[in-house]
């Protein structure tokens, strides 16, 4: 991690839209070149981001889902920050459009089936994303998926047992809006089991039932 000061920090910014703030300060930047730095602030005296930086987490993620072929923003650099107490890690955006923001869209059908694919293949790679939602999740130009913000995401070197895969279908479902969007016909689901080994699909079908719109 490279120690950034304030001087450099302010030229970098120069220019920047700010794309997300809190109470706080700026927590995601769009600099002048098009690149984005992320700023994360710890929230406790006493936390795990003492050892373990989200902006490195973010870095560490990315190369691990590069590794499974997994489409995902490009770090350029992570830093640390002392003149305002942030960490931030510096990347290329993965290009193309959330599935949120293509909601709207004539294709919905397909595009369910993709994702349901799309997310069993993270499954099968032990790929345990708890963001998991359509804002995170990006189609691409090239008409692929790929993930972003990808902080708190976890990987393991086997499957997802199936806990954690119905734990992370529930993180799917938690916003009202995705939830009606997946479960509007069976293409996600369908597509979902054809593509696992794992999962008992009566199972899997049954713990999603209640939690239909």
């Amino acid at each position: 991690m490279q120690t950034l000061d304030h001087t450099a920090y302010l030229n970098m910014r120069e220019g920047a839209d700010v794309l997300e703030a809190d109470g706080k300060g700026d927590k995601v930047l769009c600099l002048a070149d098009g690149s984005m730095l992320k700023l994360f602030r710890r929230k406790r005296l006493l936390t795990s981001a003492l050892w373990a930086p989200y902006a490195r987490r973010f870095a560490d993620n990315c190369r691990a889902l590069r590794e499974r072929s997994i489409e995902c923003p490009t770090v350029r650099q992570i830093y640390r920050i002392p003149s305002i107490e942030r960490d931030a890690v510096h990347y290329d955006p993965l290009p193309g459009r959330t599935l949120r923001q293509l909601l709207g869209s004539d294709d919905n059908e397909s595009l369910r089936a993709q994702l349901g694919e799309f997310i069993a293949r993270l499954h099968e790679n032990g790929i345990y994303f708890r963001s998991a939602h359509l804002g995170n999740v990006v189609l691409t130009p090239e008409n692929t998926l790929g993930l972003i913000d990808i902080a708190d995401l976890r990987t393991y070197r086997k499957p997802l047992r199936k806990g954690l895969r119905l734990r992370n279908f529930k993180h799917m479902l938690r916003y009202r809006q995705d939830r009606e969007w997946l479960l509007k016909d069976n293409q996600f689901l369908e597509h979902y089991l054809n593509h696992q080994r794992v999962c008992n699909g009566r199972e899997l079908s049954l713990a999603l039932t209640p939690l239909s719109p």
